[in-house]
This record gives C-alpha cells, sequence and structure tokens, in this order.
C-alpha cells in the first residue's frame, strides 16, 4: 500500500490498501510445528516498518511465555512473487500482510476471522472494512491499514509557474503540467511501474467514470473509458510532462522527487508525508485536493486502499491458539495507534481512529474515506488481475496501444474467474 497503503499504501492495505519498502529485509527461523512458534511475513512500508514489529514481538513474547514469533520482512516490490511461492510450495506463512484474501479464501487456505481474534477485536472493526473482508458473506481477513488517494501539489513550483488554483480537472493537469515544465521542473509524477499501477491507474479511472467491472460485477477492464484513461496518460508522458519511464518508475521515486520539490503534482495518500516529505523536505510547501475529474461537472471519486492480514490454515489447526494470541495483542488500541502514528496510515479500528480527526492534515484523509471506491478484493480473480497490471499496464503509456494492453488484463480476469 504505502511503499505503499504506499500501498501500499498501497496500494495495496495494499488491502493494496499500500510505499514500497527501504531495504531488503530479514528472516528468522524456527520451528512452527509446535503450535507455539507462528511465521509472521510482513511487508515494508518505509524505515520505521521494521523496527515497529521488532519491538512489538518482543513485547509479546515477554508477556506470552512459551510463544515465539519468526518474522519475515518483505519489500511491496517483490511480495507478489514471494506470496505465489509461499502457496505453490506449501510453505505459507501463519500470518501474512498483504492486500489481497480471496484467492486464499476460497481454496480454504484461511482461518475465519472469528476463529482467529476475539468477539472483542472483531467488533472493533469499522463496517467499511468488514465488508471490504468478506468473500461469499464471511469475514476471512482482517483489516490492518487503510489509506484514501488524494492530489498533491508543491505550492511553491504552483507559484513560480504563475498557477492560482489546485488542479480540479484533467484539462487543468496537463494545462498546469505545461506550465511547471517550462520551470524546469517535472509536472507530473506518474508512477505505473510493478508496485501499485493499479492503484495509479483506478485513481484516474474511476475519475472518468471507468473501472475494474460494471454495474453488475462482471469484469470491464477495457471498457472504453479505462482506454479514454490510459490515453490521457499517455498524452501526458509523450508530452514531456511526466518523469521519464513511468512504465518502470514505483511510487518511493516519486514521492522521493516531490519530496525534493522535483515534482509538481502526484497522487499520494496520509502517509506521503509522514514516510517521504518529513524525512526529505519538512520545510516542503505543498497543498492537498481532491483527485482530478475528467469533466468538471462530476463529483471527484477517492481511491480507498486496505491492507490486511491474513491468518493461513496449518498444521491441522495446530497454529490456531498462537496465531490468535498475536493478533489479539496486536489489535490492542496503543499498538495499532503506535503503528498507524509512525507509518501515517488510516486505522481500520473504531478504537484507533477517533484521535486522527483532530489533525487537520489526516482529517481530510478520514473524512474521503467512507465514500471511497475500492478494487474488488473480494473476487477471487483479482490477485491474477492486479499483477497483470502491475506487469503490464505502464507498457500502455509507452510503446504499446492502451486498447490492447487493457484486452489482454481482461482475458486474465476472464481465464482467472
Amino acid at each position: 500500500m504505502k511503499r505503499h497503503l504506499i500501498g501500499a499504501i498501497a496500494a495495496g492495505l495494499t488491502v493494496a490498501l499500500g510505499v514500497s519498502g527501504c531495504g531488503k529485509g530479514s528472516s528468522s527461523g524456527g520451528d512452527d510445528s509446535d503450535g507455539k512458534t507462528i511465521k509472521f511475513v510482513a511487508a515494508i512500508y518505509d524505515d520505521n516498518t521494521k523496527p515497529f514489529w521488532d519491538a512489538l514481538i518482543k513485547d509479546f513474547e515477554a508477556k506470552n511465555s512459551g510463544y515465539k514469533v519468526n518474522l519475515e520482512m518483505v519489500d511491496w516490490t517483490q511480495m507478489d512473487a514471494k506470496v505465489k511461492t509461499y502457496v505453490q510450495t506449501k510453505q505459507v506463512p501463519d500470518i501474512l500482510n498483504y492486500n489481497a484474501f480471496s484467492d486464499f479464501a476460497r481454496d480454504g487456505l484461511l482461518y475465519k476471522a472469528s476463529e482467529v481474534v476475539s468477539p472483542a477485536t472483531l467488533s472493533d472493526f469499522t463496517p467499511t472494512f468488514v465488508e471490504q473482508a468478506k468473500f461469499n458473506g464471511e469475514q476471512y481477513t482482517l483489516p490492518f491499514i487503510s489509506s484514501a488517494r488524494l492530489m498533491f501539489y508543491n505550492k511553491d513550483l504552483f507559484q513560480k509557474a504563475g498557477i492560482t488554483d489546485p488542479p480540479k480537472t484533467w484539462a487543468d493537469i496537463k494545462a498546469d503540467a505545461q506550465k511547471i515544465k517550462k520551470t524546469g521542473a517535472i509536472g507530473y509524477g506518474l508512477p505505473l511501474g510493478p508496485e501499485e499501477a493499479q492503484a495509479e491507474f483506478f485513481s484516474w479511472a474511476m475519475n472518468d467514470n471507468g473501472g475494474w467491472v460494471d454495474s453488475s460485477g462482471k469484469w470491464a477492464i477495457n471498457q472504453p473509458a479505462n482506454v479514454d484513461t490510459l490515453n490521457f496518460l499517455k498524452d501526458l508522458n509523450k508530452s514531456g510532462l511526466t518523469q521519464p519511464n513511468p512504465e518502470s518508475t514505483d511510487r518511493k521515486t516519486v514521492f522521493n522527487q516531490f519530496a525534493q520539490g522535483k515534482i509538481g503534482m502526484a497522487i499520494g495518500g496520509p502517509f506521503t508525508k509522514a514516510g517521504f516529505i518529513t524525512p526529505a523536505n519538512p520545510n516542503l510547501n505543498f497543498g492537498v485536493t481532491s483527485l482530478p475529474v475528467k469533466n468538471a461537472s462530476s463529483q471527484p471519486n477517492t481511491l480507498g486502499v486496505m491492507d490486511v492480514l491474513d491468518a493461513f490454515k496449518k498444521n491441522d489447526g495446530k497454529n490456531k491458539e498462537a496465531v490468535k494470541k498475536f493478533l489479539d495483542f496486536f489489535y490492542q488500541k496503543d499498538n495499532v495507534s503506535r503503528f498507524l502514528a509512525k507509518e501515517g496510515f488510516l486505522p481500520t479500528t473504531k478504537s484507533a481512529g477517533d484521535a486522527l480527526s483532530s489533525d487537520p492534515y489526516m482529517k481530510q484523509f478520514v473524512d474521503a474515506l467512507p465514500t471511497s471506491k475500492f478494487a474488488p478484493t473480494s473476487n477471487p480473480a483479482w490477485s491474477a488481475v492486479a499483477g497483470a497490471v502491475k506487469q503490464s499496464l505502464g507498457t500502455s503509456v509507452a510503446d504499446k496501444d492502451p486498447k490492447k494492453v487493457l484486452d489482454e488484463i481482461q482475458q486474465t480476469a476472464e481465464k482467472a474467474s
């Protein structure tokens, strides 16, 4: 999700919804067949992620004698391939921090949420995210973190370029990007590389009445509105208004350049400030506004992203007690709140959410979340679709025909359904 929720944050949480991690991560061994030792695969959101989990696990083990958590950190750019290998080799972890779940639920690999957290924990999840966590009407995954996406813009570059108002339409984006380019900066940062291209694309497509499915829930990836969206983004690229090679650029690169004042506009999430702007350039003069719409008369839509914690059945259920102990421990209010504060994400639980609305920066994302549009993560084919999008969608703004690229992804969706 943030990387990514980005995306993350990406995405992703990603859920996703979820920024790509910094560093390669680490892993530790251990016998997970004793019923008290579990393996936890966690996504790297930024440099804060591993220290948080290391400290939490140390605290958990100190308060739960005999129980052990082996942590493996995985960068979001490597996560899909890793997960595919885990499943194919039947070496799934006990808990997986990811942005999808329904294909695992369909294949009988996951515990139901009610089996691995207490009733108190289960009832604390916000209803919006509970619905996103269901497969065939049953909750199978645990909402972890969430994010909403809005448009970030550099106020100093806007002033230098003679731009007085934040962009509201696609026409504004192009016109503003042209003016910013004349100042020597990059107009718009377009990350369509193999990290979270699906989130960037959907943020645009939903504001042209496009998206992944039609009103009946049938895959509609190659619909005219989506082709129109990619043609617009391709025009931005070919007009020299984006950074070079958007098809291979991930959000980390875009956010870092935005933080350094080199990019005028980019789509980001609440984590963009804490994860990128504050560490690199805390005095950056930036603003946040709604996502731009194709038609000025339309109301802007917001992308919602949720990353999740999947709990896998292992050793004939022998791991369930340990998994439940660890998940209930993490979902304590103070632990969740501490993670959100470090990473800059939005909560999926009621108990951790109240304080965020007192922060004006966070409030605009919190306010946008209830009406956000989400990817169809409850569809078991979504993992295959998202994978195809990450690998090939970016080529549509480089050297391939957008319609043909979308046709191929549509075929992937239909085959996986």
